[in-house]
């Protein structure tokens, strides 16, 4: 099917490029300076070691400096153990097992240690992740072939070649946690026989709707559901919020930070408070001490010492036999008891679970989604909820040919296009003030998104204006290039000046305890260094540091502050915004804001774009555009 032959080729230029960009960083780099990048852990110290399932030794490395780095490690990635006294050939390949603080298990294709281990100083080192693009593409290949062969009505569907069917509307008595718009996503959802999307806009209860519609499903049919996302975050949030509704959830595929309350819901833990783990740990115990003795024997050796030793190590194998085919059967009793399973979209393919299939899967934040990772969790269902907002940011790929190309459209984006019918609008949002929502309502959602009563009219003071632009147009604040990123530090000072006085006026309403949190972004990853540097200049902000956060918009999609400051950052002559000109960006920058909402730029740069042009005109009618002049 040529649908899939073009999603192939996609893929392998995004896979080519994001391996070529891997290699840029590691192979003419120091160790230092992929320390730096976030690719290697040096130096750490061994914290233990045991025999894991399949024979493979499991070894937790802890930092024992530069515990401050930002790093990419992530449970499920492949990774390199080393030693700087050890040759390249010698370094011994694993798989991220857990990684949380500065420690991380990683178990190793091994079952012993090498002797190097014990010798200079060792390290840790992400690998490519081929096996995600191998999954994907084995996804996309296998779609195709039952395409071809008409062996799927989902993938037709999904495809564009047919339409979704709906049964009669079930009679849905009112669930009383949802309100009008949620309560019809749900009734949507029980009457789709193939396909239903949930658009949730900022702060329209998206999750609070999805975890309605799985207990829903449940007592329809009471079949095990299989619910993804392409974040860990995500997934971990969606897991929480069924399990306090008295769902028995399965989280598969260890999450990167396990909070304590969510620790007892995944599958290793669940494995470990099963009655038969006491006696399975004492089985491993003893095949290690086995291993030990037979460890013992050196080298010259004579035939009865060899037959000793071939004895203790062919009985530590048997007792490993043993112990998988014991830690197999509390697997499937544990998956077997639950009614829904969450993973990342991945990790729905984990070893452990591979093979299961489900009658409904549901993927939220599908709009954030790589379509060919959507595919691995829909081969295995027969029915699908997308869940998401294709007017916010969509996934990030690396190749910009595979971006125009298509590769950056996502499946919800497609399916909201194709199939208008299996579409429910969630339409009410609990976050922002109706003035901070309006042009976002109006620009990306029809102007049918509606402020709740708790929160129309919400501000921080009875008097305070809850949307501000400030209009640094004539003031000589031009942008600046930095390596390839845009900076204003003339803006950034602006900004940081009138934040200060905001600080000073709510200090004297607000304690530092219950201080309103405040977002300070930027489209613009080096404009933050801008910023910072003038905020930790500024006396007056420092006893509230703790209630302001520093980052990129793409950064803080899926995030909430009562204030939030946005440092739009081009200003120049020529009229050029760059990558601005997606406004979704600016959709999610936007609607992070609870109260209050203060953008500043350039208006005669802005405005070559018409949405920046027409959002001058929103703020004016608003009684909300100001000059920068006013404080300068």
């Amino acid at each position: 099917m040529d649908y899939f032959k073009n999603l192939l080729q996609l893929l392998k230029v995004e896979r080519d490029e994001d391996r070529a960009q891997y290699r840029r960083l590691t192979e003419s780099t120091s160790v230092t300076e992929r320390r730096a990048n976030g690719l290697t852990w040096y130096p750490i110290a061994i914290r233990g070691s045991e025999l894991g399932r399949g024979d493979y030794l499991t070894v937790e490395v802890e930092r024992t400096t530069h515990q401050d780095t930002a790093h990419q490690f992530r449970v499920g990635m492949p990774a390199v153990f080393f030693s700087n006294h050890a040759p390249q050939t010698d370094r011994v390949e694993g798989t991220i097992a857990y990684q949380g603080g500065n420690r991380l298990r990683i178990t190793l294709l091994t079952d012993e240690l090498p002797d190097w281990s014990r010798d200079g100083k060792l390290g840790v080192e992400l690998l490519f992740d081929d096996q995600s693009y191998e999954q994907m593409e084995d996804a996309l290949k296998q779609a195709s072939l039952l395409a071809d062969k008409h062996e799927s009505r989902i993938i037709s569907i999904l495809a564009g070649e047919k339409a979704p069917t709906f049964h009669p509307q079930p009679v849905v008595p009112p669930l009383r946690k949802l309100n009008e718009s949620q309560q019809r996503a749900v009734e949507a959802i029980l009457a789709a026989n193939e396909l239903a999307v949930v658009h949730g806009p900022p702060g329209t209860g998206k999750t609070t709707t999805i975890v309605q519609a799985v207990n829903a499903l449940l007592q329809q049919d009471h079949r095990q559901l299989l619910v993804v996302a392409p974040s860990n975050t995500a997934v971990d949030l969606l897991s929480e919020k069924l399990h306090a509704e008295g769902v028995r959830v399965v989280r598969v595929g260890n999450p990167a930070r396990v909070s304590e309350r969510l620790a007892a819901l995944t599958l290793d833990q669940q494995m470990a408070d099963h009655r038969l783990m006491r006696d399975i740990k004492k089985s491993r115990k003893q095949a290690n001490e086995f291993k030990s003795m037979a460890h013992k024997y050196k080298r010259q050796f004579g035939p009865s010492e060899r037959a000793q030793r071939k004895a203790l190590f062919d009985e530590a194998h048997r007792i490993m036999k043993d112990v998988a085919q014991s830690e197999q059967y509390i697997i499937e009793e544990v998956l077997g008891q639950a009614q829904v399973i969450t993973a990342t979209l991945v990790g729905s393919n984990n070893y452990l679970i591979r093979d299961r299939r489900y009658h409904t899967v549901v993927i939220d934040e599908a709009g954030q989604a790589l379509e060919p990772a959507c595919w691995i969790p829909i081969l295995k269902a027969e029915k699908v909820v997308l869940a998401g907002d294709h007017c916010q940011l969509p996934p990030t790929i690396k190749s910009a040919e595979a971006a125009r190309k298509g590769l950056s459209e996502t499946l919800l984006e497609k399916n909201v296009s194709l199939h208008p019918e299996a579409v429910r609008l969630l339409n009410e949002q609990y976050r922002m003030h109706e003035r901070i929502m309006g042009y976002s309502s109006q620009v990306f959602y029809g102007g049918q998104l509606r402020a709740h009563g708790s929160v129309a009219g919400h501000t921080l003071q009875s008097d305070d204006q809850p949307m501000l632009f400030i209009d640094t147009a004539g003031c000589g604040f031009d942008d600046q290039l930095d390596g390839t990123s845009s900076i204003n530090p003339d803006e950034a000072a602006f900004l940081i000046r009138h934040l200060s006085q905001t600080v000073a006026e709510l200090s004297a309403v607000y304690a530092p305890a219950d201080f309103p949190s405040i977002a300070v972004i930027s489209p613009y990853k080096q404009q933050l260094a801008q910023l910072n540097q003038h905020l930790l200049a500024t006396p007056e902000v420092q006893p509230y540091l703790n209630s302001i956060s520093v980052n990129t918009i793409d950064s803080f999609q899926g995030q909430e502050r009562d204030i939030v400051y946005i440092s739009l950052t081009r200003s120049n002559a020529a009229g050029e915004i760059g990558f601005l000109a997606d406004i979704r960006r600016m959709n999610v920058a936007m609607t992070r804001a609870r109260k209050k909402l203060v953008m500043v730029g350039d208006s005669a740069t802005l405005s070559t774009h018409s949405f920046y042009a027409d959002l001058v005109a929103y703020v004016q009618e608003h009684d909300a555009y100001r000059s920068a002049w006013e404080w300068l």
